[in-house]
This record gives structure tokens, sequence and C-alpha cells, in this order.
């Protein structure tokens, strides 16, 4: 989720996106993922348009469910429609050399 945070504290949404990890490659085969092992996540947080303005900044934010706006998510891997067993989620961002991390907003330039 993308969020413009006046410099009250004031924090707008904007959009978000939405990746389930399993179907993280492709949505044909469920790939489980491996705990402690770190994975790549393209996120598409879909079209949105916003001027931050002057002392604005930007906001993200990681989260393993956004339930109901999307289906809900029980972090064990089994099937959505009738799973109940639930475990607590615990998402770690890799921002170094070898885990470049990145949020490409693009410009539009004024008077376009």
């Amino acid at each position: 989720m993308i969020v413009d945070v006046d410099p009250s504290g004031y924090a707008r949404y904007l959009g978000d996106g939405i990746i389930r990890a399993r179907y993280r490659n492709s949505t044909a085969k469920a790939e489980p993922i491996e705990a402690g092992k770190v994975y790549k996540y393209r996120i598409d947080l879909w079209a949105t348009s916003n001027v931050f303005k002057a002392g604005h900044r930007i906001r993200v934010y990681i989260a393993s469910s956004n339930f109901p706006r999307f289906n809900r998510n029980l972090n064990t891997g089994e099937r959505t429609l009738g799973g109940i067993r639930m475990e607590k989620a615990r998402q770690t961002i890799y921002h170094d050399a070898e885990h470049p991390s990145t949020i490409i907003l693009p410009i539009i330039p004024k008077g376009k």
C-alpha cells in the first residue's frame, strides 16, 4: 500500500497491490515458500497519480493480508477455502547490496 503523509502526520491512502507468495512466479502453479529463505516479489500498485507537496512523505505498508479487501490469508499454505489453522506472519524487507529493494515511481513533468 502506498500512502501520502502530510507534515501533520495525516496519512492518505493512494493505492495498493497484492501478490500471494505461493503464486509469486505464476498463478498457474503454486510454489510454497520456505521459512528463512529470501524471495523476490514484484507488486503492482496499479495506476494512480498524486502530487506530493513539499514537506509530504511517501509511506509504504507491507502486510500479509488485507482482508476483507482481498481474500483472507491464513499464512499456513492451506487452501483459502476451508482452511482453519492460522499463523502470525512476519515480513522482512531486505535492502542491502545482496538484496536491493526498489520502488519505481514515475515522475510526470509539470505541464504534461
